[in-house]
């Protein structure tokens, strides 16, 4: 090997040590807990934070609502819906108990919240009554336009398919990921559906331990 192959050979080796350093730090998010665990509880979390849009909504007690302005806690967003038969239900039963088997210190932090894609019958009342069902501390939201809600839902990679609202017992057709807000109101990223609760009870207060 010549002087020049060493060199080139250790500039490779130290670009691919920093790189490695690199992924390594994205991933396990400054060192704390197992990436790959959190990966295999359907925790994905984005190398750099997205800003949420500016779209103005309405919670489920008739209060205004600013979706850019989500800090304090850590938040999931589900999409879904009051009539949904299956996803919504499921999923908002399955958050109920993962919520209730967190230790204190973790279901403190984080809160729920259900963004309503069917606006036309998901008045404030009829969310408040649908997610008394499962959990008083679930909030909603809704907006007067579907397409404030479909600004959110793209903005965050959740996208949904808006109902034809003529047809009687219409459903909307809509994923069941959740949408990861941290505390200081950017997307930090998202939880894969289906969700496995035994996973999420381990791996959710990793994940809000991070800053």
């Amino acid at each position: 090997m010549t002087r020049t192959q060493k060199t080139v050979f250790i500039l490779v080796a130290l670009i691919a040590l920093v790189l490695g350093l690199t992924i390594n730090k994205v991933l396990s998010g400054k060192g704390q807990g197992d990436p790959t665990a959190l990966i295999d509880a359907g925790i994905i979390l984005l190398p750099q934070s997205r800003n949420l849009p500016d779209v103005k909504m309405t919670d489920q007690d008739g209060n205004p609502v600013t979706v850019n302005q989500l800090k304090d806690k850590w938040s999931l967003l589900f999409f879904g819906y009051t009539f949904c038969p299956d996803i919504c239900p499921t999923t908002l039963a399955q958050l109920r108990q993962i919520k209730s088997e967190l230790p204190p210190e973790a279901a403190a932090k984080l809160q729920v919240i259900l963004v309503s894609v069917d606006p036309n019958r998901d008045t404030p009342a009829q969310l408040k009554q649908y997610l008394g069902y499962f959990d008083p501390q679930f909030k909603g939201l809704t907006a007067s336009s579907v397409d404030d809600i479909q600004k959110l839902a793209n903005a965050v990679s959740i996208p949904f398919i808006p109902a034809d609202t003529s047809k009687p017992n219409y459903t909307v057709d809509h994923s069941g990921n959740l949408a990861v807000i941290g505390p200081d109101g950017t997307q930090r990223g998202f939880i894969r559906a289906p969700l496995n609760n035994v996973k999420l009870v381990a791996q959710l207060p990793v994940m809000l331990n991070r800053k």
